[in-house]
C-alpha cells in the first residue's frame, strides 16, 4: 500500500504521462515558486554534489551502456534514478517529501527488457549518499568503488533486476567529468529556463548479463548524466529528443532539441575532445531530422535520424538497435542503444519522451 500510494504521488508530482499543454512534458515545466533555482556561475563542490539536492524540484541520475559480447552481438543498458520533490526539503521518515523513481533496462535486438521501481524518501528504501557515493531504491544500487583521493564517479559498480533480466556491471572512468552550457549551467529555453547539467562521458564498461537464454559477459562504453533543476522546461515545451554518443576516434558529442507546441525547436550540445576539453555547441548549431518513423507502443515515433552540426563537420545517421525500445513506465518514453554513420561512425544512445 505505502508503495502505490508513493507512486500516485510520484506520478502526481511529475505530471501527466504525455505532454501536458500548460506545464511542460511531464510536468516539468510547473512554475518553481518555493524551490531552488539553477543560476549561472555556480562553483560545482565535490563530493557533495554527487549527492541529492532536496531544495530543487527535479533530480536524476542516469547512466547508459553501448555494450557487445564475444560474438559482436551489440546490446544497451540504462540504469536511472530520478528524485522528485512535494515540497523543498528533506523531513525524516514517512513525512519526507521526496519521491524516488527507478528505471532499468537491458536493449538486444530483438527485445527490449525494462523495470521501474516506486519509493517514498526518508525511510531507507531508495536515497543518494554523497560520500562515500551510493545511489539506491530498493535491490538495485550504484555504488562508488573509487580510491579514496579520486572522484567517486571514477569507478561504479551498478546492477538491477526485473522480472527477465539482470545486470551486474563495472564502469571505468578514462578521463575526466563534462560540464555542459556555461560551465554546467545548462539553458533549457528561449525563455531561460535551466538546469545543472555534467557527465561522466568516459566509462570503460565490463560484467554481466543475465537474460531469458542465460548469462551474457560484455564490454563496451558508458555514460552517466547528471542533472537537477525545479523548472527545467518552459510551459509550451512537449518534448525531448537527445543523444550521447561515442565517435571511434575517442571524441564524444551530447546534443538534444526542446520541441514546442508551435514546431519551434530550442537546441543545444556540448562537443567533448578525446581529453576531456568540453565545447558548447549554440542554440540552433546542431539541427535533427527524422528519417525513418516506427509504430511503437501504439504511437508513431522517429526511430532514425539525420543529425548535423555544421562547424563540428558532422552529419551522421542513427541506426537503433531495436525500434521497439519502448519504456512503458508511470511517464514513457523512448530509450535505446545505436548505431551511427556518415561522416563520423560510432555508438550511442538515443531518449525521446513526448510521443
Amino acid at each position: 500500500m505505502a508503495e502505490r500510494a508513493a507512486a500516485l504521488a510520484l506520478i502526481c508530482a511529475l505530471g501527466t504521462a504525455g505532454p501536458a499543454t500548460a506545464q511542460g512534458f511531464a510536468g516539468l515545466g510547473i512554475d518553481a515558486e518555493g524551490f531552488a533555482v539553477p543560476e549561472p556561475d555556480t562553483t560545482f563542490a565535490f563530493p557533495q554534489d554527487h549527492g541529492a539536492h532536496p531544495e530543487y524540484r527535479i533530480e536524476w541520475w542516469y547512466l547508459t551502456a553501448t555494450l557487445s559480447d564475444a560474438d559482436g552481438n551489440d546490446y544497451g543498458v540504462q540504469w536511472t534514478l530520478f528524485r522528485s520533490a512535494l515540497a523543498p526539503e528533506e523531513r525524516e521518515g514517512w513525512d519526507s517529501p521526496q519521491l524516488w523513481m527507478g528505471h532499468a533496462a537491458i536493449t538486444t535486438a530483438d527485445a527490449h527488457h525494462h523495470a521501474e521501481r516506486l519509493a517514498r524518501g526518508g525511510i531507507g528504501q531508495a536515497g543518494v549518499t554523497a560520500e562515500p557515493f551510493e545511489a539506491w531504491i530498493d535491490d538495485w544500487s550504484m555504488t562508488s568503488t573509487a580510491a579514496p583521493e579520486a572522484d567517486a564517479f571514477d569507478a561504479l559498480t551498478v546492477t538491477a533486476s526485473g522480472t527477465d533480466f539482470h545486470f551486474a556491471l563495472d564502469f571505468a572512468a578514462q578521463g575526466p567529468l563534462v560540464f555542459h552550457g556555461q560551465d554546467g549551467f545548462s539553458v533549457k529555453s528561449d525563455d531561460g529556463q535551466a538546469s545543472y547539467y555534467y557527465s561522466q562521458p568516459f566509462f570503460i564498461v565490463t560484467g554481466t548479463l543475465t537474460l531469458p537464454d542465460g548469462a551474457v559477459a560484455v564490454e563496451g562504453e558508458g555514460w552517466l548524466d547528471r542533472e537537477w533543476s525545479s523548472q527545467p522546461l518552459a510551459p509550451q515545451q512537449e518534448g525531448w529528443d537527445w543523444v550521447s554518443l561515442g565517435f571511434d576516434d575517442g571524441s564524444r558529442m551530447m546534443g538534444f532539441q526542446l520541441r514546442e507546441q508551435d514546431g519551434h525547436r530550442f537546441t543545444s550540445g556540448t562537443w567533448i575532445d578525446p581529453d576531456g576539453t568540453a565545447h558548447p555547441i549554440d542554440h540552433g548549431a546542431v539541427r535533427f531530422a527524422p528519417l525513418e518513423h516506427a509504430q511503437v507502443a501504439g504511437r508513431e515515433v522517429p526511430v532514425r535520424w539525420r543529425i548535423t552540426w555544421d562547424d563540428g563537420g558532422i552529419d551522421i545517421t542513427t541506426e537503433p538497435l531495436n525500434p521497439q525500445a519502448w519504456m512503458d513506465t508511470s511517464v514513457p518514453y523512448w530509450e535505446g542503444p545505436l548505431r551511427f554513420s556518415g561522416t563520423h561512425t560510432g555508438r550511442g544512445y538515443l531518449e525521446m519522451t513526448g510521443y
